[in-house]
């Protein structure tokens, strides 16, 4: 009872009118930003966190948040039209998608798509309700050492998972955690990593490196290495359903909840795996004259069940992130740096500290659904219409902002010179396959895990022992040490065993 009056409460606030143009404006804005390739959602929060420092949070988080996963159901349109995925969820749906646009289907998989999305975002949302102020109640009852393993463990997941190889992303991870260091020690007050540089004593900003990561990088990638080339457009066709599609899609966009929705709850490394492995799951139990359309006509479930996957977790990731504080992708990492921009920590103490932004931010993502539903169904040819701006102007468009939004923050030309600087290291990333994602996570959770381990230590009167004397402590270690070797592992293992 005290969730449902908490949800009711979160709603009064959701439903302001100033709340709900925000929520629009988000879905909107994150539809368009699905709908053009190569821009993720991540980009555009990052160049707008900038932008928004001066909104009210609870507006500013209903806008990003409506950024964020209207960025999923966005991500449909070009995948199933042009074969140009929006977004890495979207690659699964872009494979039958595509095809089914090409043999005069186009208005089916667009429509089951957003359907599925909507189903998926819906039930996640509930899953999200009743369960993250359980996981907060829980996380209270941890201590200094379990929340320092806690964020190694999340280190080395997103590390490991996100990008091409662990190496990389355990060398992304030490460069977010190098950058995390510079400026005053929180204990001693030294200055630490400065170069003499007094702009640097309070540190890197993380809205910076955000925006030059993710905006600027993106933008300085396009100019320097990507063509112009235009693909063509399938025909749309009537966005509808028939009742075979309905009954082939409904049990997809079911077993595609159930697989993404514990995908997002867990640090897994974004919505890759869940969409691919409900693709894969479709594909086994089609039956055998459905199945022949997988990757020839293109099978419906192939679409319903990879966008109800990629919703569910990019709607549950909001779980370990609110309670947490602990991002799962690229979009939470920097929705992580969005809290801490406006001086809150998410984290157990966040349902008791902002329970009015938490149950507000909850009650918005069921008034987002809602409105994405509305915004993609009779709006796709309108959407569609967004390909037609030429990158050049598009691109451009977002380096304006991106340079005026970080100029803005302390009017410092030092922060454009780092702006750049950061956008030149993420091009170099990008060439080299190095995933921008950990660099955040070390930046963000690196500082923590550092007061952490000083308090665990203390507690233990400068023995390590301390982390082996709790349950919790222990099985967090396990868990860490799995991730590392399981993978190297396993495989051997089994080839050992076929042999």
């Amino acid at each position: 009872m005290d969730i449902f009056n908490a949800l009711l409460q979160g709603f009064a606030t959701a439903v302001t009118p100033v709340n709900l143009l925000w929520a629009l404006v988000g879905c909107a804005l994150g539809t368009a930003v699905g709908v053009l390739p190569g821009i993720g959602p991540a980009v555009a929060v990052a160049m707008l966190l900038p932008i928004t420092a001066k909104v009210d949070i609870t507006a500013s988080m209903i806008f990003f948040s409506g950024i964020y996963y209207g960025a999923m159901y966005g991500g449909s349109t070009t995948s199933i039209l042009l074969n140009t995925p929006g977004e890495t969820a979207s690659m699964v749906t872009a494979m039958e998608g595509n095809k089914m646009a090409k043999s005069g289907r186009a208005g089916a998989a667009l429509a089951t798509a957003a359907i599925g999305s909507f189903v998926a975002g819906t039930i996640a949302t509930v899953v999200v309700t009743l369960f993250a102020p359980y996981v907060a109640e829980f996380a209270v009852k941890l201590g200094p050492p379990e929340y320092f393993l806690l964020m190694a463990l999340a280190f080395t997941t997103v590390s490991a998972v996100l990008g091409q190889s662990t190496l990389r992303g355990m060398t992304a991870l030490f460069i977010g955690l190098a950058v995390g260091l510079v400026g005053m020690d929180q204990i001693s007050g030294q200055a630490r990593y400065t170069l003499g540089v007094p702009e640097l004593l309070d540190g890197v900003e993380i809205v910076l490196v955000a925006v030059g990561l993710f905006a600027v990088a993106e933008v300085l990638h396009f100019a320097l290495y990507e063509g112009r080339e235009v693909e063509t457009q399938n025909r749309m066709s009537r966005v509808y359903m028939s009742g075979s599609d309905w009954k082939r899609s409904i049990p997809a966009w079911l077993r595609g909840t159930a697989i993404g929705t514990p995908f997002g709850c867990i640090p897994a490394g974004g919505t890759e795996i869940p969409t691919f492995l409900s693709y894969a799951v479709e594909k086994k139990l089609a039956s055998p004259e459905n199945k022949a359309e997988f990757g020839n006509r293109g099978a419906i479930e192939g679409v319903a069940g990879p966008e109800a996957a990629n919703n569910a977790t990019v709607t549950a990731a909001l779980i370990p992130l609110l309670t947490l504080g602990i991002p799962t992708s690229n979009t939470t990492a920097i929705l992580l740096g969005a809290f801490q921009n406006y001086g809150i920590q998410p984290g157990p103490q966040l349902f008791t500290t902002s329970a009015a932004l938490v149950w507000a931010l909850i009650a918005s993502l069921y008034i987002g659904n809602v409105m994405l539903l509305i915004l993609n169904l009779p709006l796709v040819k309108m959407w569609v219409q967004l390909l037609k701006i030429p990158k050049p102007q598009l691109y451009a468009g977002i380096l304006i902002f991106s340079t005026v939004g970080a100029y803005g923050m302390r009017q410092s030309p030092f922060d454009l010179v780092l702006l750049w600087g950061i956008g030149v290291a993420g091009v170099v990333m990008r060439r080299f396959d190095i995933p921008t994602a950990p660099v955040l996570v070390g930046m963000i959770l690196g500082p923590l895990a550092e007061a952490q381990l000083r308090n665990a230590i203390s507690i233990g009167e400068g023995s390590g022992m301390v982390f082996l004397q709790r349950p919790m402590s222990v099985m967090l270690i396990v868990a860490i040490v799995s991730v590392l070797v399981l993978p190297r592992v396993l495989p051997r293992v089994l080839r050992m065993l076929r042999s």
